[in-house]
C-alpha cells in the first residue's frame, strides 16, 4: 500500500482497502489503529484534521483506561498533562460524599483520567497514522458506494461498497472502496438516518462550559476526584483538565430557557443561580472565570443503540450510541466497542464475504451490550435521579441517592464500579437502584410509618420504576437479562 497515495491491491483482492473508517475521533480513531496492525489495509477518513475543541469527552473512566491499554494505546494519555482520578466528591445541601473507584490489585497506572479531549484525539490519531496499514486522509465523505460504485440508499438496497468523498487537497470527489465501511463519524453522524433510519437522539439538556486557571489542588476541595453538585435545577461538574486547569460544566435542562451568552444573561445565570451552591473552596475561582473567561456549549443527547444489518457496513461510537454525559461514560463505551470489534471480526481472513461479515457483525451486536447498556442505563438514570423536578418523592430519591452512597462499603464500592466501568453486569446496576429506592423508603418510614409517609414511599417506589423502566426497555430489555450467547443463537441483536 502506498502511504499517502494510491493504494496498491494485494493478494487478488478486487478492493483498494479492506475496510474504510469514516471519522478519525475516538472510536474511529482507535478502530483504525487496531484493525491496522492486525493487517488489515485500512482507509481513515476524516472531515478535519485540526485538533477538535470539546467540553464533553474529557474524563475516560478508570473501565475505560483498561479497555485503552488492552488495545495497545495506554500511551496516547501520556504527554498531554493528562489527570489522574480516583474517584468522586458528590454534594448536597451542607453533605458531602466522598467515593472512590475500587481499585485494589489492579496496578498503579489503572485510574480515571481526566484531558483535554482535542489532545487525547489527537495522540489516537498520531497512533493511527503511526501503524503502517492505515492511511489517514483529510476528506468530507458525501456518500455511500455500492458495490458496484452507485450510490447507495436504503431503497436501493444492496451491499455498500465503499465511499464517494471529497479530497482536501484540490477539493476534488473520488470513489474509495473496501468490503466493510465503519461509520465513526460522531455526534453529528451524516449517514445515522441512513443506516439505522429507526435512531432518534433526544436532547435531555445542555453542557455549558468554562474553565477555571490554577492548579487543581488548590482549586478543588478533593483533589484527584471529580466534583458533582447536586444542584437546582440540575448537576454542576468540576474536574480538572490539566495540571493549571480545572472545568466547570454546568447542566442546563431542555426545560430552561437557555440564558444569552451575548447578552450577559448567562454570566448571570451562573453567578446568582449555580455559584451559591457550590463548595465555599470553589465559589471564588467560580466567579473569577465567569468574569473573565468564555462559556462554550454543547447540547446534550441521548439514543439507545438500534443495531441494524446493513450489509458491507456498521455504526460506531456516538454515531451508532449515545449517553448523557454526566457520568463520563462516552469513550468507555466506543474503547469498549472496538475491543469487541476487534474480537469479533479476528477469524476473518478477508472481509469480502458478505455472509461472513454480517454474522461477526450480529456477534460484535451481541456481545458489545453488557457493558454498554450497563453505563447507558445508569447515565441517563442518574442524570434524571439528580436534576430537582419539584417532585417531592424524587426530591426524597435524590437524598436516597446521595445518603445511600454516604454509607460507604458495597452501598459506595458497588455503584461507583459501576460507573467507573469496572462493573458491567446489569443486573447489578438494577439491584442497586432498587436498593436506593427501597432506602428512600426505609427512610421515609422513619420515625413512625404514617399513612402519609407509606404514601410518599409508594410514590418512590412508583418514580424509580417510571425512571428506569423507559430506559431500560429503550436500550432493550432482552439485551439486558438474556446471555449475549443465548442471543447469538437466537439471531437476536
Amino acid at each position: 500500500m502506498g502511504r499517502g497515495g494510491e493504494a496498491t491491491v494485494s493478494g487478488g483482492s478486487g478492493f483498494e482497502w479492506d475496510v474504510i473508517v469514516v471519522g478519525a475521533g475516538v472510536a474511529g480513531a482507535s478502530l483504525a489503529y487496531t484493525l491496522g496492525n492486525e493487517g488489515r489495509r485500512v482507509l481513515l477518513l476524516e472531515r478535519d484534521l485540526s485538533e477538535p475543541v470539546r467540553i464533553v469527552g474529557e474524563l475516560l473512566q478508570p473501565g475505560g483506561y483498561l479497555k485503552l491499554k488492552e488495545l495497545g494505546l495506554a500511551h496516547c494519555v501520556d504527554k498531554i498533562d493528562a489527570q489522574k482520578v480516583y474517584g468522586y466528591a458528590m454534594y448536597k445541601d451542607d453533605g458531602e460524599a466522598l467515593v472512590g473507584y475500587p481499585l485494589e490489585g489492579r496496578g498503579d497506572d489503572v485510574a480515571g483520567r481526566s484531558f483535554h479531549n482535542g489532545r487525547f484525539v489527537m495522540r489516537l490519531r498520531e497512533a493511527a497514522r503511526g501503524c503502517d496499514r492505515v492511511d489517514l486522509r483529510q476528506a468530507t465523505v458525501k456518500k455511500l458506494l455500492a458495490q458496484d460504485g452507485a450510490e447507495w440508499t436504503a431503497e436501493s438496497g444492496g451491499v455498500i461498497g465503499g465511499v464517494r468523498a471529497a479530497v482536501k487537497d484540490g477539493g476534488e470527489e473520488r470513489s474509495f472502496m473496501a468490503p466493510l465501511t465503519v461509520v465513526c463519524d460522531g455526534y453529528f453522524s451524516s449517514f445515522r438516518k441512513k443506516l439505522t433510519p429507526a435512531a432518534s437522539p433526544v436532547s435531555p439538556s445542555t453542557f455549558v462550559g468554562i474553565i477555571m486557571e490554577g492548579k487543581p489542588d488548590d482549586l478543588l476541595p478533593r483533589p484527584g476526584h471529580g466534583h458533582v453538585i447536586l444542584g437546582d435545577p440540575s448537576p454542576v461538574l468540576f474536574y480538572p483538565i490539566s495540571s493549571k486547569e480545572v472545568r466547570c460544566l454546568v447542566d442546563i435542562p431542555a426545560h430552561v430557557k437557555m440564558p444569552s451568552v451575548a447578552s450577559g444573561a448567562m454570566a448571570a445565570y451562573v453567578l446568582e443561580k449555580i455559584v451559591p451552591q457550590v463548595p465555599e473552596k470553589l465559589r471564588a475561582p467560580l466567579t473569577k472565570a465567569v468574569n473573565e473567561g468564555s462559556f462554550k456549549s454543547m447540547m446534550n443527547k441521548t439514543m439507545p443503540a438500534q443495531p441494524s444489518r446493513t450489509p458491507g457496513a456498521v455504526l460506531l461510537g456516538d454515531a451508532f450510541n449515545m449517553r448523557h454525559p454526566l457520568t463520563g461514560g462516552g469513550m468507555t463505551v466506543a474503547f469498549s466497542d472496538v475491543v469487541t470489534m476487534k474480537s469479533m471480526l479476528a477469524p476473518l481472513p478477508s472481509f469480502e464475504d458478505d455472509a461472513a461479515v454480517g454474522e461477526r457483525v450480529d456477534a460484535f451486536y451481541a456481545h458489545r451490550t453488557r457493558p454498554a447498556l450497563t453505563i447507558n442505563t445508569l447515565a441517563n438514570a442518574l442524570y434524571k435521579v439528580f436534576c430537582s423536578s419539584g417532585d417531592a418523592s424524587m426530591e426524597e430519591m435524590r437524598r436516597a441517592c446521595f445518603e445511600y452512597l454516604r454509607l460507604g462499603g458495597s452501598m459506595s464500592s458497588g455503584p461507583i464500579a459501576l460507573l467507573g466501568g469496572l462493573e458491567t453486569n446489569p443486573l447489578k446496576l438494577v439491584a442497586h437502584f432498587f436498593s436506593v429506592a427501597l432506602f428512600g423508603v426505609g427512610r421515609l418510614m422513619v420515625p413512625l410509618p404514617t399513612p402519609g409517609r407509606i404514601w410518599k414511599g409508594c410514590n418512590l417506589l412508583a418514580g424509580a420504576v417510571k425512571i428506569i423502566a423507559p430506559i431500560a426497555w429503550g436500550e432493550g430489555i432482552v439485551r439486558m437479562f438474556v446471555p449475549s450467547g443465548m442471543r447469538e443463537r437466537w439471531g437476536y441483536i
